[in-house]
């Protein structure tokens, strides 16, 4: 496989953060590329794209056997991103259901590779602080959350069609994704446009891995190109405490960096409240009881495998920051 082909390559979450740019990239490498869309998807990521567009559901396998016919690659990036919803089955069944019904619509239509998007969720994180690589998978009893669990269950299910009907895929498992057209936008996303705005005055002690999603969007190439079936690579960039990045973020946009460190327990009955207040404006609270349980450990990674075998490379982290916060701004994010 070469970088200028004009081979068919469907990319499903498109219209999402990290599937836009996974998009992009294999337009500027010169793929046919179809996008999937659901009818109710935001257009504002493809309509720039020279992609056809093909509407339809990845829980549905018909509709994404019709979206794969004649595609030689399948880029499987969409999933459910939300650490809470109204009904928490939602999640599990764009992540797990989702994903099987497009894998099984892949193995009939003869996709020769997938790249399955899956995520650094799926990994077991410690107390020590210490980076986690591929070989600490975490088991579905163990994950925290809907989100964290459904992804862990879809991953395991990949594996299981990768050995049992040869499907031909290789895993790739972000990080923390940071840039631009996050629309919607994502957790991390929300962190940056508050941050930017001062209304983080505070923090808790914890850490995150972080990395431009362009990088993101290239593993994926680099995965399609030279990865093993069923192998997984983590795709990241740096680790850095949270403390750290809401100081970037304001040295950025010419605040106060935040300096209070909050303990964890007085912060639940306020996460308690906000999502019993979601169920009824249907909006995902800022603060969650999942999102501050995984808090307690730093969510450090690294991609040494992914350099090593695949060739992969990260930006230093503060680009991808730098880069989230213009379009944050020129998109009308950062308005007071």
């Amino acid at each position: 496989m070469t970088d200028q082909t004009r081979d068919l390559v469907l990319v499903t979450g498109a219209s999402g953060f990290v599937g836009s740019a996974v998009a992009r990239i294999a337009q500027q490498k010169g793929f046919a590329v179809r996008v999937l869309v659901r009818p109710t998807s935001p257009r504002r990521n493809v309509e720039s794209l020279d992609a056809e567009i093909a509407v339809g559901d990845m829980r549905d396998e018909a509709s994404m056997r019709a979206a794969l016919r004649g595609a030689r690659y399948l880029l499987h990036v969409a999933a459910d991103y939300r650490l809470w919803a109204p009904d928490p089955l939602d999640i599990e069944r764009a992540n797990l259901e989702g994903t099987e019904a497009t894998m099984r619509a892949a193995l009939k239509e003869g996709v020769e590779r997938v790249v399955y998007t899956s995520s650094v969720a799926t990994l077991k994180v410690t107390g020590s602080g210490a980076s986690v690589d591929e070989t600490s998978p975490m088991t579905p009893q163990q994950a925290i959350g809907v989100y964290k669990r459904s992804k862990v269950l879809a991953e395991r299910a990949v594996e299981r069609m990768i050995a049992k009907h040869g499907l031909p895929a290789v895993i790739v498992n972000p990080s923390t994704p940071i840039g631009p057209r996050d629309v919607k936008p994502t957790p991390t996303g929300r962190i940056i446009v508050e941050a930017a705005l001062g209304k983080i005055p505070a923090f808790v002690d914890t850490g995150l891995n972080l990395v431009h999603v362009d990088d993101v969007a290239m593993g994926h190439f680099l995965a399609l190109a030279h990865g093993k079936i069923g192998e997984r690579y983590i795709l990241g960039g740096e680790n850095l405490p949270l403390q750290q990045m809401l100081a970037d973020i304001a040295g950025m946009v010419g605040r106060r960096a935040p300096t209070i460190a909050l303990p964890r327990w007085p912060l639940y009955p306020l996460a308690l409240g906000a999502e019993a207040v979601a169920k009824f404006t249907k909006r995902e609270p800022f603060v969650t009881v999942d999102g501050l349980k995984m808090s307690k450990n730093k969510m450090y990674f690294t991609s040494a495998k992914a350099e090593r075998e695949l060739g992969y490379n990260a930006r230093p982290y503060r680009e991808g920051l730098r880069d989230a916060l213009d379009w944050f701004r020129e998109a009308g994010y950062l308005k007071a």
